[in-house]
């Protein structure tokens, strides 16, 4: 098919972005960067995985429609959790083959080249593949449309923009564990990489600084809670990025692309936008807890935030990685309290 083959031929581009982002900092080039993508930069319909999804509800038979057709105010849409399922069926129980390729091909837009490949990994070590995940669409019947995919360490949601106030849609969840309890230094995990260049950060600091950074007494659940939105007249724990020097904010800017490789250039642009209009990257807090870090790691933190106004990304290491995310345009948003289906 022809969204099919468009979503496929995105890949150079995407690798194009990402090299573009791993050569600027967002101190110095946050607004060129967002000016350069700002084609892009608001999700829309003529998006490949918005096509794709548009496919689906296409494809849908009135039995599957049922069940797999949600109202858009259902309390489901906006939840995140780390595991799981936003309809009882799993894909592979409900959705015919071809309706599985196309859900892959949901994923494969949504998601940069590097971070398709790292999810469908964790996937299939978390869950046993995709087939075993679960996946809905949500409609207001007029010209509104999410999918959803949810399961074990994946919140992951596809929207066109029309939650506009919310990157990515709403909060979102990803993790991974190739073992439970998995070694301090977490052999074969996909998102440990991230955990090592904020550690880096951490290391860069000095006496006074890491004093202000560590949080001794607790670190936050392993709940949506974690990433509540506290807008501007928010209390953030840790260290403010506007203390760093220089070489000190260009490691965060690093842990920070890190964390946005996985995504396509759309939702990276946006949460770079995000960043900008709530007071840049010096309004961010960096955070490191001692609670849960695991022994012998050479000063890499298993548990450790990054926080601003609209803006919370919370890395928990241990026993294996979690990972809660929000972004926003604006100050505070909602967490949905809606329970799974």
């Amino acid at each position: 098919m022809n969204d099919t083959r468009n979503s496929k031929n995105l890949k150079p581009g995407r690798r194009d972005f990402i090299k573009k982002l791993g050569k600027v900092t967002l101190a110095a080039a946050a607004a060129p960067l967002v000016a350069t993508f700002s084609p892009v930069l608001a999700r829309g319909r003529n998006e490949p995985a918005e096509q794709m999804v548009l496919e689906l509800l296409e494809s849908l038979t009135g039995r599957q429609k049922r069940s797999l057709l949600l109202s858009w105010d259902d309390p489901r849409r906006l939840q995140a959790r780390n595991n799981w399922h936003v309809v009882r069926k799993r894909i592979s129980g409900i959705y015919t083959r071809s309706q599985q390729e196309i859900i892959r091909e949901i994923l494969r837009g949504a998601l940069s080249e590097v971070g398709f490949e790292k999810t469908m990994r964790a996937m299939q070590d978390d869950g046993g593949g995709l087939g075993n995940y679960s996946a809905a669409l949500f409609s207001d019947v007029r010209d509104r449309l999410c999918f959803l995919l949810a399961g074990r360490h994946q919140t992951i949601r596809v929207d066109g923009g029309n939650e506009r106030n919310a990157v990515f849609g709403g909060p979102m969840f990803y993790g991974h564990a190739v073992d439970f309890n998995e070694r301090p230094d977490h052999p074969g995990n996909v998102w440990w990489h991230q955990s090592r260049l904020a550690g880096k950060v951490y290391d860069a600091l000095d006496g006074k600084q890491q004093n202000l950074a560590l949080v001794r007494a607790g670190s936050p659940a392993d709940a949506p809670s974690s990433v509540v939105l506290r807008g501007n007249q928010g209390r953030f724990s840790g260290l403010p990025v506007s203390e760093l020097s220089a070489d000190q904010k260009g490691l965060v800017e690093q842990t920070l692309r890190s964390l946005l490789e996985p995504y396509r250039e759309s939702d990276v642009a946006e949460v770079l936008a995000s960043i900008k209009s709530n007071g840049g990257l010096g309004k961010l807090h960096m955070s490191f807890y001692e609670e849960g870090d695991l022994p012998d790691q050479n000063g890499i933190w298993d548990r450790w935030k990054l926080e601003g106004p609209a803006f919370a990304w919370y890395f928990r290491g241990s026993p294996h990685v979690h990972t809660w995310v929000n972004v926003a345009h604006k100050g505070v948003v909602a967490l949905s309290n809606g329970r799974p289906g």
